[in-house]
């Protein structure tokens, strides 16, 4: 049964001014298998030295019920830019959703 969240999840992904179409390749291997992914690129502030920085970032977001075993060094291919998963991937709190950092390959 789908919770209420999952049912909003479901619609924010369909929506084509939010997700685009993507495939996921395990790996990064195979013919990839067709999802839908959110982007994200927000600036974030480190501090080293006393200083603050200021460094872009690039995040993808994609269902869990879609790629089950979200890792790093899986790719990415939206249009014909591919991107590599860097770092451990995160679900959210209800687990619907893997949050990726990415970087182009």
């Amino acid at each position: 049964m789908q919770t209420v969240f999952g049912a909003a999840i479901d619609a924010l992904f369909r929506d084509a001014n939010i997700a685009r179409d993507a495939l996921w390749r395990a790996g990064g291997l195979g013919g990839g298998v067709p999802v839908r992914v959110v982007w994200r690129a927000p600036d974030t502030v480190a501090e080293f030295g006393g200083g603050r920085f200021v460094t872009a970032t690039r995040f993808l977001d994609v269902r869990t019920k879609d790629v089950p075993a979200l890792a790093q060094g899986d790719t990415f291919a939206i249009g014909s830019d591919e991107y590599f998963v860097q770092g451990d991937p995160r679900r959210d709190d209800e687990g619907l959703i893997w949050s990726a950092e990415v970087r182009p390959l």
